[in-house]
């Protein structure tokens, strides 16, 4: 009896594990012995691009070009940005639309940041693309104008807005008031004021405007042109600069501003390399076609020579403000009057240049 019931115990479960085993189941194994478990990782999430703001000095043209480059190949799309670069003009002033939050980054040059800074905007440069200044003021050699001392009793345009201060410092240190010793007249962005006389010495950039002269048919050789470098009253241009407050107000905008640096190091690098194609580019632009190609080529060409040096040196380390120039430009400034009390050091800022470069 005892016999038959363990045989038919032992039946019931062969019969049970059959049963199981045709439902696809099988009894549990010993838990020492269990496979590990296997999951799939979760899909990564996608982060949105942060979006950011850069206001340009004047409209698109190849002053700029590093910056169009670099949204046009995709460097700010890699660097996680999405970049907007809002064209400027005769009445936009970068260090005001920054400073009222409109954008995050400006172009501009460093004397006009130090003006707006002492008028309490807590504007910081991030970094200088320019190493040098492609200011000039040109007068026809028929004028004799030969030094800035010759300008007395002359009518001088230039345009204002920021981008009188190199010649504001030249005549003060030639002791000429600009109130009382010369006529200063509101230049239009053209060269007509010069081409027909009305003036004797008018405003130029090396990459623009000297070539409006030239391609009106005329020579260097007709032309007096004063260097503020030379003179040593030249201070830097065409700083990349955010607002302070916004720096700190988000621990992550020091991370946006160095790879919004290293993406437009990048573009600039890239123009330094393919000069024709950023001509191209910046000729995509909507900017009126008031550039003929011949004359944005002829800025590319200029405006390498300002970033990189001439000859051009692929080895500069590009948007490093030198602590010594900027003490130059914050002392000539403050010789000359363009603002009152000495320039503070947090005017600029190494440590978003080095996120960036490093």
């Amino acid at each position: 009896m005892q016999m038959r019931k363990t045989l038919g115990m032992i039946a019931a479960l062969l019969l049970l594990g059959t049963l199981l085993a045709a439902c696809g189941q099988t009894p549990a194994a010993p838990a020492a012995t269990a496979p590990a478990a296997t999951t799939s990782a979760p899909p990564a999430a996608t982060t949105a691009p942060d979006a950011v703001s850069l206001q340009l000095k004047w409209v698109a043209q190849a002053q700029f070009a590093g910056y169009y480059a670099a949204l046009d190949q995709g460097f700010y799309k890699a660097e996680g940005l999405n970049v907007g670069i809002l064209s400027g003009g005769p009445d936009i002033t970068p260090e005001q639309v920054v400073a009222s939050g409109q954008a995050q980054f400006g172009i501009d040059w460093l004397a006009s940041l130090l003006v707006t800074r002492e008028q309490g905007a807590p504007l910081v440069n991030l970094a200088q693309v320019y190493t040098r200044a492609g200011m000039r003021q040109l007068s026809w050699k028929t004028s004799n104008l030969n030094t800035p001392a010759d300008l007395k009793g002359k009518k001088v345009a230039v345009w204002f807005g920021g981008n009188e201060y190199n010649l504001l410092a030249t005549l003060n240190k030639y002791k000429l008031n600009k109130d009382t010793d010369l006529t200063l007249v509101q230049q239009p962005f053209d060269m007509n004021l010069l081409l027909n006389k009305e003036v004797d010495s008018a405003a130029a950039m090396t990459y623009n405007e000297l070539y409006q002269v030239l391609s009106a048919g005329h020579t260097i050789t007709e032309l007096n042109v004063l260097d503020y470098n030379a003179e040593g009253t030249a201070m830097p241009e065409d700083g990349i600069f955010a607002n302070a407050d916004w720096l700190k107000a988000n621990p992550k905008n020091p991370d946006i501003a160095a790879r919004f640096l290293r993406a437009s190091f990048k573009g600039w690098a890239y123009c330094r390399d393919n000069a024709d194609a950023c001509v191209q580019i910046v000729l995509n632009q909507d900017s009126g076609g008031v550039m003929t190609k011949e004359a944005q080529a002829w800025q590319m060409a200029e405006v390498n020579k300002l970033i990189w040096g001439d000859p051009i040196n692929p080895a500069t380390k590009i948007g490093y403000l030198d602590p010594a120039s900027f003490k130059f430009a914050a002392d000539t400034a403050l010789q000359f009057g363009l603002i009152k009390q000495p320039a503070e050091e947090a005017a600029y800022t190494h440590a978003i240049w080095e996120l960036a470069t490093k």
